[in-house]
């Protein structure tokens, strides 16, 4: 079939997108321990490579995948979960769907490829049952409370003392006692909760949040030797930190970011 110059670039585009799907589903299922993920996101892996080779045909050319991509989900995939990073690529397959429903209805393999798009779509939608999830409020409370409490806390210290390696070492000291008196009190307030059935994993999740969260707003004082310029900094990673935080809750919940 003859192709129109908009087409052929419009397929190329898709090539490329199958090869860097097909590598990261790929991978994903590699490191994926439940078997029934596993089949699902290889079987998607397949159908990727099968669109990819279905799109050669036309172009004639092969397509290297976005090395970018790959290695950007690979990474959130260990930072973030498979949960996070299967919403993301479920935002990709419906992009796919809208844009294949955009060629050219001449190509006859066209109501196949966005068949097997929306299938990939409800395949994802079935594995998404991660445990970190379940502890998503833990998270929150560990995030919010090492933000209330040592942004001011630091505030405090960058005022009094006027030294970073003094500001950031009485930082440190008050994080991790902090640390552990947050997750200490969500052991004992899920240990409480007969519904609960690990007190425990709650208060790693609430410690781990907190701590993380610490180390951020610590950085700037071991970075620069201004303690004002730190503390601006300090506040920015504050910012980006709820901001964060509030994309990937958006992303696993299907939630307007704003």
């Amino acid at each position: 079939m003859q192709l129109d110059k908009a087409t052929y670039m419009a397929l190329a585009r898709f090539q490329k997108e199958e090869a860097t799907g097909h590598i990261v589903y790929a991978r994903m299922a590699r490191f994926e321990k439940h078997e029934k993920h596993v089949k699902i996101l290889s079987q998607i892996a397949t159908d990727e490579l099968d669109h990819y080779n279905l799109w050669k045909q036309y172009t004639g050319r092969d397509f290297a995948p976005n090395r970018l991509q790959t290695t950007w989900y690979t990474l959130l995939f260990f930072l973030c979960g498979y949960t996070f990073v299967l919403r993301l690529m479920g935002r990709s397959e419906t992009s796919a769907v809208k844009s294949y429903s955009a060629l050219p209805t001449a190509l006859p393999e066209l109501k196949q490829v966005i068949a097997d798009e929306e299938a990939h779509e409800e395949m994802l939608i079935s594995i998404l049952d991660e445990e970190r999830l379940k502890y998503v409020g833990a998270i929150v409370l560990g995030l919010n409370d090492a933000l209330v409490e040592l942004s001011g806390a630091l505030a405090g210290f960058t005022l009094a003392l006027n030294d970073n390696t003094m500001i950031g070492l009485a930082g440190f000291i008050t994080g991790v006692a902090a640390t552990l008196s947050m997750a200490a009190s969500e052991y004992l307030s899920k240990k409480t909760d007969q519904s609960e059935k690990h007190p425990l994993k709650a208060a790693f999740y609430t410690g781990m949040a907190y701590m993380f969260t610490v180390a951020l707003l610590l950085l700037p004082y071991a970075l620069t030797s201004k303690p004002i310029l730190a503390l601006g900094f300090c506040l920015l990673n504050a910012a980006l930190i709820i901001a964060g935080f509030t994309f990937f809750v958006s992303v696993v919940r299907r939630e307007s970011f704003l």
